[in-house]
């Protein structure tokens, strides 16, 4: 029987990548009605994703520059949708 090994889907741009990588991580949701990303403020998630971007950065990127663009687009995220009116949350 031939296994594949599953491979993350193919990213165009370093922030596209940092975005995937907080996703798996578990570091950031996606709000369900309007699909802005949303900060989970988990600190072991956090870690998690800057672990796997020091483990396996992008090819052509050092793992330093990895985690600062992790860090980089994870500071860019709030922690509410913008779209959401404050009830809804």
């Amino acid at each position: 029987m031939l296994m594949t090994k599953e491979r993350r889907p193919a990213i165009r741009t370093l922030r596209g990548w940092a975005i995937s990588v907080l996703n798996e991580a578990g570091a950031i949701r996606e709000c369900e009605e309007h699909g802005w990303a949303q900060d989970r403020a988990d600190p072991h998630a956090r870690d998690r994703a800057i672990d796997l971007a020091r483990q396996d950065p992008p090819t052509g990127i050092s793992a330093e520059g990895a985690v600062a663009e992790v860090r980089d687009v994870l500071d860019s995220i709030g922690d509410t949708c913008p779209e959401c009116r404050p009830d809804e949350r």
